[in-house]
């Protein structure tokens, strides 16, 4: 298939499940605040086509992690039903929902960062491209902790649904450190690949 093609098939998937998030929401407050990162990183990838596309792998990526944001956004992310069956089932002590969104906070980003670092050649070594991209993801997550607490201060219990953190304390330091791992596993897993793929087919 054609990369552009291919592209908008990505696009046009995804406003599918926006849409379908759009209905019957479990509140429009909370699915707001879920989806907004998605559409403002749709929106940063719309404004940079022209001049800087990322390889396929990034695409997609960013994708799925797009549709794990807007399944939150319908349901919030203590209540997606699938995650509340397995909670059942396996009789665990919170819908982990939630943790799978943070993991995909550090995996997706990781490789974002990784090949802007890459192809701008900002970072050559590449032990220092390894722990300057964990960090980098680290930020973004520790920044959106902190997105969470100002929302919490600002809007009170109506924020309670956006926060997720099902009576843990320590849902914070869970979150960052799903996160980091996150992160890890997908240098770990995918940068050999993400190297081939931006040796053989970089965008135009």
């Amino acid at each position: 298939m054609d990369t552009k093609k291919f592209h908008l098939l990505l696009v046009i998937s995804y406003l599918a499940v926006f849409v379908w998030s759009m209905i019957n929401p479990h509140d429009y407050f909370t699915w707001f605040l879920e989806v907004l990162p998605a559409v403002i990183g749709l929106i940063l990838l719309f404004i940079i086509y022209p001049t800087f596309r990322f390889t396929n792998l990034v695409y997609v990526l960013i994708f799925f992690h797009a549709i794990i944001l807007t399944i939150g956004g319908h349901y919030t992310y203590a209540e997606v039903p699938l995650f509340n069956w397995l909670q059942e089932i396996f009789n665990l002590d919170r819908n982990y929902y939630d943790r799978l969104g943070h993991f995909a906070q550090g995996f997706v980003p990781a490789m974002v960062a990784r090949e802007i670092l890459v192809r701008k050649k900002i970072i050559k070594n590449n032990r220092w491209l390894f722990f300057i991209t964990v960090c980098i993801c680290l930020s973004i997550s520790a920044l959106y902790e902190l997105i969470e607490f100002a929302v919490a201060l600002l809007t009170g219990a109506s924020a309670e649904a956006f926060l997720g953190t099902q009576g843990d304390v320590w849902d914070t330091q869970w979150d960052m450190l799903f996160a980091l791992l996150g992160a890890i596993s997908s240098l770990l897993l995918l940068q050999g690949q993400q190297d081939k793929t931006l040796k053989s087919t970089l965008p135009e």
